[in-house]
């Protein structure tokens, strides 16, 4: 059986502080330093350090020349991979310090990249154990091993086989992951754990996680800063569904007309909350607005106002009263404590200012008793906005897409973030490195009109470069916000994207371009290949919403992965679904990447069933091609995923391609992202990844 192998150092503490994913690439760097003479000196360390993405923007070559000078003299002197890494952790360290970040260490993960400096806050562990013991507790599967216990590490040896992370992912999202197709035996086997953290990371970046920088293995070893920054993001979503017009409509009342409505429908879910909480506190007559879940609550003045205004049946005049902001805090708890909304957060946890948690907290109450009427004359507002479902499953699966590229800005409402330029600028930069004009490029917060205009005229030429279809459209129509527009336009960048992709595996497509229709007949042919009948007859092919075809091209490319007795006949609308939500998970437990709902499967949208169609073809392509029966049954595909899965991660995480022999016996993987972060020899050419993800 082949297995994964992982970049090893000897000191067991320098090992710990980076992830697997960080060390690959970090290796590659290093290789690529290499002289003739196979030795890296001091001297060579300033040029490579300043191009990685954690330092780039923090020091120069001259000043990394200098800091390294202090530990390093003589610039003369070998180092090896070790000494390397130490000193990439100092700088880390104090481009941190520099920044002054090393207090959201633990923040909830939006960054592109994972912090080495991760502290595991108690009081987090604590409330995050809270949480999944109370969702979770009765879980026929995982009740067995709850309640978890936050004063041990229960909850990260619980999390090495993927069940409960697959399991919480569709507590905050129901139905994301089929349950079906998680492994859920008592005990696991490597590859059957592989399956479901793959499962795991690729359903994660279907909810909206940011995990470029998360690999297989990874959550294998339990890698307690990755889990909790993972579980963290969950819970968040989670927190925050409903924190929308659609899922609540009373939220209207926080607005005043038709213009403000549109407004509040692009906020993120952080800044409705804030809205919302900043409502109630302007009522009860606090004069401060809260910009922020830590500096803004922790004398706890802005918690007694609002609980005061939402439960004014539990009001202790004491609250406001006392000057002791410990105090205070422990009032507001019990206030909450008598709302029943007594959860993640301590008097402490108010007093540091934890983001986190003051953010789960707020959330808590929101659900608990949001204070918001139903009977209002402005719901007439919301009732006015358009809802145009396949609209909105679009704008889903391309924000989804794009924050799965790991850029620098999270894009919650895509119609409204790209409207600037600056994010569509930023996924061209991932997709087409160096088609972008970064000195011609404005970056926000942009006051000028006319800049957005020229960012968006910037976007408009280099699709035309690449021959999207762009008759007779200018920027100005981006920064208007023509959502038809918009949407032709990311179509059409997903799928170049997707075509490239393929065209980089070489052993493929020998450098020609890849069609659709290169994709449509490598799908008929796979399945026909293994004595099957179903045929495709194009991407619309109405007999595709039954999900028997794609079950199996899924089975044709890894016959272990279907079980063919969840199979329905997909005869009526409730057998459609079961074998729709059986074929996405199936697909991200094999390694795609993938952003489609049930829906698209059985309504046979175009678009989305090229992309699960492509995505197949790209795993099935890059696994090694000659292999025997009993290789084949010694080496199951995971096996080789988990190095292929890890590897796409190193790709997202320091922009670089991976090299094969550090993948064990995994297959070559080709970054698809900028290549900032590459060694110098690397051709710009060299990309590809899942397709729609990375």
């Amino acid at each position: 059986m082949s297995s994964f192998v992982g970049v090893i150092v000897s000191d067991p503490w320098l090992q710990s502080q980076f992830t697997q994913v960080e060390l690959r690439g970090l290796k590659s760097n290093f290789i690529s330093m290499r002289s003739q003479s196979g030795h890296v000196t001091v001297g060579d360390l300033p040029p490579v350090m300043a191009r990685l993405k954690a330092l780039r923007e923090k020091f120069n070559e001259e000043e990394i020349r200098e800091i390294l000078g202090e530990s390093y003299p003589d610039t003369a002197d070998e180092i090896d991979f070790e000494a390397f890494l130490r000193a990439y952790l100092n700088l880390q360290t104090r481009a941190t310090a520099k920044s002054g970040d090393s207090k959201n260490s633990s923040a909830f993960l939006k960054a592109t990249t994972t912090t080495l400096l991760h502290t595991i806050s108690d009081s987090e562990q604590a409330s995050y154990v809270a949480h999944i013991n109370s969702y979770l507790g009765d879980d026929p599967f995982l009740k067995k091993y709850l309640p978890l216990d936050p004063a041990k590490n229960d909850l990260f040896e619980l999390a090495k086989d993927g069940v409960l992370l697959c399991k919480l992912i569709n507590v905050a999202v129901p139905g994301t992951i089929d349950e079906r197709a998680i492994n859920t035996k008592r005990v696991l086997n490597p590859w059957e754990r592989n399956e479901n953290h793959t499962l795991c990371l690729n359903s994660a970046k279907a909810i909206g996680c940011t995990v470029v920088n998360i690999g297989t293995q990874d959550l294998v070893e339990g890698r307690p800063h990755l889990l909790m920054g993972l579980i963290s993001q969950i819970i968040k979503i989670q927190l925050l569904a409903d924190l929308n017009l659609k899922k609540t409509p009373q939220l209207v009342e926080l607005v005043d007309d038709s213009k403000e409505v549109e407004e509040l429908m692009t906020l993120a879910p952080e800044k409705v909350l804030l809205r919302w909480m900043n409502f109630h506190l302007e009522k009860a007559g606090y004069k401060k607005p809260v910009t922020n879940f830590s500096s803004d609550l922790k004398d706890g003045e802005a918690y007694a106002f609002l609980l005061n205004v939402l439960a004014p049946e539990h009001c202790r005049p004491g609250t406001l009263d006392t000057s002791d902001p410990t105090e205070r805090a422990k009032l507001v708890i019990e206030h909450a404590e008598r709302m029943d909304c007594k959860r993640y957060l301590t008097p402490k946890d108010i007093v540091e200012g934890s983001p986190n948690l003051n953010l789960a907290f707020v959330a808590h109450i929101f659900h608990h008793r949001n204070g918001l009427s139903m009977d209002t004359k402005k719901m007439s507002f919301a009732e006015m906005m358009e809802d145009d479902v396949q609209v909105s499953r679009e704008e889903r699966a391309f924000r989804l897409w794009i924050n799965s590229l790991g850029i620098a800005t999270y894009v919650n409402n895509v119609f409204e973030d790209v409207r600037n330029g600056w994010v569509l600028l930023e996924v061209l930069d991932k997709v087409s490195p160096g088609s972008v004009n970064w000195k011609h490029a404005t970056k926000p917060p942009i006051k000028m009109p006319f800049r957005k205009v020229e960012n968006c005229n910037q976007v408009v030429q280099i699709g035309k470069d690449l021959n999207f279809s762009l008759v007779n459209v200018a920027g100005n129509d981006i920064v208007q916000g023509n959502k038809k527009l918009i949407l032709a336009y990311l179509w059409q960048l997903m799928r170049s994207n997707i075509l490239q992709l393929l065209k980089n595996l070489r052993n493929y497509s020998h450098g020609k371009e890849i069609t659709d229709a290169d994709i449509l007949i490598w799908a008929n042919e796979t399945v026909k290949g293994v004595g099957r009948n179903s045929q495709m007859e194009s991407f619309k092919d109405k007999n595709l919403a039954n999900g028997i075809f794609f079950l199996e091209l899924l089975s044709a490319c890894e016959p272990r992965v279907v079980n063919w007795n969840l199979v329905t006949k997909g005869e009526n609308e409730e057998e459609k679904r079961l074998n729709a939500t059986y074929i996405i998970s199936v697909a991200r437990k094999l390694g795609c990447s993938i952003f489609l709902l049930p829906e698209d499967i059985m309504e046979v949208n175009q678009k989305m069933i090229l992309t699960l169609t492509a995505s197949i073809m790209y795993w099935k392509l890059q696994q090694p091609v000659e292999e025997s029966e009993e290789s084949a049954e010694a080496s199951t595909p995971n096996d080789r995923e988990a190095s292929t899965t890890d590897a796409a991660g190193e790709a997202s995480a320091l922009n670089e391609p991976t090299s094969n022999n550090e993948i064990g016996s995994g297959p070559k993987v080709i970054s698809s992202l900028t290549l900032d972060d590459a060694p110098p020899s690397t051709p710009k050419k060299e990309n590809g990844e899942t397709p729609a993800v990375e």
